[in-house]
């Protein structure tokens, strides 16, 4: 019971301290109720008394007291005389069909976020005003669903400024981040008879879910330190492919030229598509990136980008750059779905893009995850038998692990300590090529960090032996 309750201590200890004194009632709350939803108190356990728990949190008896009845008042807790306050039995559990919530790890390595806390707030906000300022009334109607005219302008001029991207503003399609873009293009090519795509082994597997929810069967090929395998794509009878030329995911090798040639012949050989997936290429560390396959080939390259990896994912706006035979279509299902992208968010990124606002902050964020990727490569090399791979770019790096390790098993033992740190293994669809560890680095502070790597040697030091 004292671990039970040790536990609950410290649910409530970091919301409550992070909360204003008169609003720390309704904290704990809050707080209990929603343990109690996702089965973190489980049914008929037993929780502390007010006095008790009252004190461990530092309030008064009353604030946890009147937090009490408030839950026994809704049903979720019961009160009996002489056997204290417990977590009613019949209170439903996210097994009704909702998926069991994880408890939220102590240090968190999942690929893909980058420092939400260097979001540039004062400068979205200001904007934002300046935008709406600017907007003539006309725009507040309903949006052109290819998007914000100012907006396509400014994406065109900084994708080929950056990414030597061959965009005209009309060819542009901004969307509700990439993971719409990449329904967008999955329903049209369904539409257009294609029943699989080509995706990297490994790859991010929720985009192989989007993919199948959307009527395209996932066929994997596998991935090598020179990327996707093209002799290899050539086999699958597929006539389109998604690919992660600048950066791959996870594996973080970069697409051989010669392969980048090879793969453009196939896709005019095969009357085909390749869809570039470029989510993080502005951030490379060593050298500037090379450029995007889409200007080579832009009648066979679908182009995608966001700035999820750049500012925030909350933000929601991505684009596409389409060849001229898929433009119409898109722009039409994109108006069909939604009528099209919110306006005033689009208006505020065109002026962060117009104003050099972006282009600080991606100076600002690069040299930040530079100095977190450094420190982390440099903890993890006290580790035995473990290597990094992959260039030095994006938000995340691959350890390799010694090759009689579990990665599976490596996970499982970090998560113990309240460290989330994915295996390579599960990002692949088949047998991984090695045992690794998928680290996202760009949110961890400077102890994190060195927790992280201290942690890792000793379990995989552990295994060893």
């Amino acid at each position: 019971m004292e671990r039970e309750w040790q536990t609950l201590r410290e649910l409530l200890l970091p919301a409550v301290a992070g909360t204003t004194r008169g609003k720390r009632g309704r904290t704990v709350e809050n707080e209990l109720r929603g343990a109690i939803r996702d089965g973190r108190l489980p049914p008929g356990s037993r929780v502390p008394s007010s006095r008790d728990l009252a004190g461990q949190l530092g309030l008064s008896r009353g604030t946890v007291a009147a937090a009490y009845n408030q839950l026994v008042a809704e049903g979720y807790l019961i009160a009996e005389r002489g056997s204290g306050t417990r977590v009613t039995s019949h209170i439903g559990t996210p097994a009704d069909g909702a998926t069991a919530r994880a408890p939220r790890a102590r240090v968190d390595l999942h690929p893909g976020l980058p420092s939400l806390s260097s979001f540039p707030r004062a400068e979205w906000l200001a904007a934002h005003r300046a935008a709406l300022a600017d907007l003539p009334n006309d725009e507040l109607g309903y949006p052109d669903p290819a998007g914000l005219p100012a907006l396509r302008t400014e994406l065109s001029a900084y994708l080929g400024r950056v990414r030597a991207v061959a965009a005209e503003p009309a060819s542009l399609l901004v969307t509700n981040g990439a993971a719409e873009g990449l329904a967008l293009v999955a329903d049209e090519l369904h539409r257009r008879g294609h029943r699989s795509i080509a995706v990297e082994d490994p790859s991010h597997r929720g985009q192989s879910e989007l993919l199948a929810s959307h009527g395209l069967s996932p066929v994997p090929v596998p991935v090598d330190e020179h990327g996707i395998r093209v002799d290899d794509l050539a086999a699958t009878g597929c006539r389109a492919v998604l690919v992660t030329a600048a950066h791959q995911f996870p594996l973080g090798v970069v697409l051989h030229p010669d392969r980048r040639h090879r793969l453009l012949e196939w896709a005019a050989e095969q009357d085909g598509l390749v869809v570039e997936d470029d989510y993080d290429a502005e951030h490379r560390y060593d050298r500037p990136a090379l450029g995007a396959m889409q200007a080579l080939a832009p009648t066979r390259v679908i182009y995608q980008g966001s700035v999820s990896k750049v500012l925030a994912p909350a933000l929601r706006l991505g684009w596409l750059v389409l060849p001229p035979a898929l433009l119409p279509e898109l722009v039409e299902r994109k108006r069909l779905d939604d009528l099209g992208c919110a306006t005033l968010p689009q208006a505020a990124f065109a002026h962060l893009l117009r104003t050099g606002g972006y282009d600080r902050h991606l100076r600002r964020t690069r040299a930040l995850y530079r100095r977190r990727r450094d420190m982390l490569l440099s903890t993890l090399s006290d580790v035995d038998g473990c290597e990094p791979v992959g260039v030095a770019a994006g938000l995340h790096l691959v350890l390799r692990l010694p090759p009689r390790v579990d990665d599976r098993q490596v996970q499982e033992s970090l998560a113990d300590q309240g460290i989330a740190a994915p295996a390579l293994s599960g990002y692949a669809h088949g047998p991984a090529p090695f045992p690794g560890l998928v680290l996202g680095y760009a949110a961890l502070s400077a102890d994190q960090i060195r927790q992280t790597s201290a942690a890792i040697a000793a379990v995989v030091g552990q295994l060893c032996r």
